[in-house]
This record gives structure tokens, C-alpha cells and sequence, in this order.
């Protein structure tokens, strides 16, 4: 074998090492930023879930606040009936 032969095969095989190696980079740099978006979209889920929260506990209050409106309506309306009898 000649030295050239021998500068071919140590080319070939540091092309290959020098490939391997950009290409764990580029998995490596992926895999962070799927890192960085699977947390944007727990903080994202975290946040919608107390905006679903606080907009339930408003639709309850003004819920409560109608069966209180109508109970008193409906008493009003029964004592109305009672005196007309």
C-alpha cells in the first residue's frame, strides 16, 4: 500500500467520523429545541387550564347569583298570589 492509498482511506474514514459527529450535533441541537417546545406547551396547557378554571368560577358565580334572583322572584310572586286570593 502507498502513501496515497493510505492518505485515501484516512480521508474517507475521518470524512465519515467528521459526518457522524455534525450529524450528533444536529440530534443534539434538535433534541433541544423539542425540549424548549414540550415546555412552552406545559407553561401554554399550565395557563389555559387556569383561564378554563377562573372562567368556570365566574359562570358559577353569576349562576348562583340568577338561582338567588329567581328564588326571590318566585317568592315575591307566591306572596303577590297569596294576598290577591
Amino acid at each position: 500500500m502507498n502513501d496515497m492509498d493510505y492518505m485515501k482511506e484516512i480521508l474517507a474514514v475521518g470524512g465519515a467520523f467528521v459526518a457522524a459527529i455534525v450529524w450528533l450535533v444536529r440530534l443534539e441541537a434538535k433534541a433541544l429545541g423539542n425540549e424548549r417546545e414540550i415546555k412552552r406547551l406545559w407553561q401554554q396547557r399550565k395557563e389555559d387550564l387556569e383561564q378554563a378554571q377562573a372562567a368556570r368560577d365566574e359562570t358559577n358565580k353569576m349562576l348562583a347569583e340568577m338561582r338567588t334572583d329567581i328564588k326571590m322572584i318566585l317568592k315575591n310572586f307566591s306572596l303577590l298570589k297569596d294576598r290577591d286570593s
